[in-house]
Order: structure tokens, then sequence, then C-alpha cells
């Protein structure tokens, strides 16, 4: 199979898994939140590349692990990030009435009842990842260290710290520096890629140095990202991308590109995957390799939607 055939099956598998892990309604417990659990599994059925699952399986991989420990984190971590895209869809945030092609979750259920899906998503992806402690394989220490990452890389000092930075940005229009544009890619994006791929590094038993190196790379990998969501932004159309286009410049956000123009965000963008690569590409000497998640890691660079 060539890298698009296998990308599939993986997206395949990890639709299985998350899916698997979705809240059900069907106990009289629930009853009377069948609204909100309704659009919890609308919010993540909406689809997506998987993008931040994935990475930590084939990272959980990349260092050796070989049972099914890792996919209560896997699907938690879909629904932490599923979460945080719903809260930005809301009016009072990035106010989009389209996400992945399809109605937003907030046009579909209101205001309300998506606000109660983000938070209900955040905690049961919490609820998730306990799971694992449940399975058995793996060690109880790591499954803790792991969890630890994912609520750290989660929080106040990560994703939501980063969101915070980006709303008062909003504010400071042409003001905003490059280093403070940083900030909020690294926390707001590259804290959940870090998350990925250090926790499946910590459950395959990676030692601290690994587990830094790996950090690093994801590091480069979450901002090279974002830097390709910049550009896409600008130059995409809303049935390419799935979501409507020159919403930056509509919500009058300083971006990579608005910084430093599309020529030199792409060669930064470039850069930083390379970069990333190159890293992990020095585990090899150890005999520590995954070809398809170099191949992954590459394609971001080239990504179209």
């Amino acid at each position: 199979m060539n890298f698009e055939q296998k990308l599939e099956v993986k997206v395949k598998e990890t639709e299985r898994i998350i899916k698997e892990y979705l809240p059900q309604c069907c106990s009289e417990e629930t009853c009377w939140a069948k609204t909100v659990i309704e659009a919890m599994n609308y919010s993540v059925n909406v689809g997506g590349k998987r993008l931040r699952p994935i990475l930590m399986s084939e990272t959980y991989r990349l260092f050796g692990g070989i049972d099914n420990v890792v996919e209560p984190f896997m699907a938690a971590i879909e629904m932490i990030h599923t979460y945080s895209l719903v809260h930005d869809d809301l009016p009072a945030m990035d106010n989009d009435l389209y996400r992945r092609g399809k109605k937003t979750t907030w046009s579909v259920y209101g205001e309300a009842m998506a606000i109660l899906a983000g938070d209900g998503l955040l905690n049961y992806a919490f609820e998730t990842a306990l799971k694992s402690f449940a399975l058995p394989g793996g060690d109880t220490d790591r499954k803790a260290s792991a969890l630890s990452i994912l609520a750290q890389k989660a929080g106040i000092y990560g994703m939501i710290g980063g969101q915070t930075a980006d709303i008062e940005a909003e504010n400071l229009k042409e003001e905003v520096t490059q280093e403070q544009l940083l900030f909020i890619h690294a926390h707001k994006t590259a804290a959940l890629i870090q998350a990925a791929m250090m926790v499946g590094a910590i459950l395959a038993g990676a030692d601290d140095v690994q587990i830094k190196l790996v950090e690093k790379a994801a590091y480069e990998i979450g901002i090279a990202f974002q830097i390709q969501d910049d550009i896409l932004d600008v130059t995409s159309t809303l049935e390419t991308l799935g979501k409507p286009v020159g919403s930056d410049e509509k919500n009058q956000k300083t971006t990579y590109v608005t910084l430093r123009g599309i020529a030199e965000a792409s060669q930064e963008q470039k850069e930083m995957s390379d970069h990333a690569v190159e890293l992990l590409r020095s585990l090899e000497e150890k005999g520590i390799q995954n070809e398809f998640l170099m191949e992954l890691i590459c394609s971001l660079i080239t990504r179209v939607k």
C-alpha cells in the first residue's frame, strides 16, 4: 500500500476506536441528558483528519507499544480536540457556521447546548482516559504520567492558555508581535500534538531523554501545522477546506501570514517540519523507527485541508 492507502486504513481504525468510547444514551441515569450526549456525538462524528490520535498510536508503535492500552487515550485526545473546536466556533469566539463542510454544533443545537457539549466532551475525555487503568497490560505509573501530560497540555499551561492569549491578541490587531504569535501557536495548537506524541511515547516505555526529544519534535510539528492552517485560510476554498476561508481576516486576526507573508511563512513551515523529522530520524541509530509516522509528518507540509 502507498501512504494514502495506509492513512485511510489508519483513519478507519481510529474512527472505530473513537466511536467505541463515545457516550451512549441508554439508561435512566442519562435519559434527561440525551440532547447534550447527541450534541457531543454529533460534534465528534462530523469527522476530521484524526491527526492527534493517529500521531499518538504511531508514536506508541515507534517505541514498541503493541497492546490496546493506548486506545482510551486516543479517544480522549480526540474528544478534547473536538471540544476546543466546538467552543472555537461559537459566536463569542470565531462565529463560524461550518466545520469540515457541515453545520457547526452551535448552529444545529444552539449556543447553550454547544457550550454544554464542549464541557461534556472535556470531562468525558478524562473519564475515557481513566479506562486505560482497567485494561490489562501497560504500567500503572506510565498511565498516570500519561494522564498528567494530557491534563497539563490541555489546560491553562497548554491549549486553554493559548486560546486565552489568542482572544486577547484580537484587540491588539497589528500590534501583535511574532513572540506573542508563537506563544499562541505553541499553546493553542502544538500543545495537544505534544500531548498526543508524548502520551504515546510514555505508554510504550520511552525514557526521559526520548520523551524530551519527542516533545521538541512535536512542538515543531504543531507550529508548522498551524502556519499551514494560516496559509490555507488565505489560499484555499470552502469546498476544499470544509470550513469558511478568510475567517482570520474577517475576525481581524494577526497570523503568521500577515506578519511574514505567504512565501516566508511557507519556508519556515517547511524548515520546522524537516527539523522535526530529523529529530525523530535520530532515534533510528538505536533501532527506533516508524516509517509511516515519518511519512505522516512530511505530509503535513503539503496538506490542502
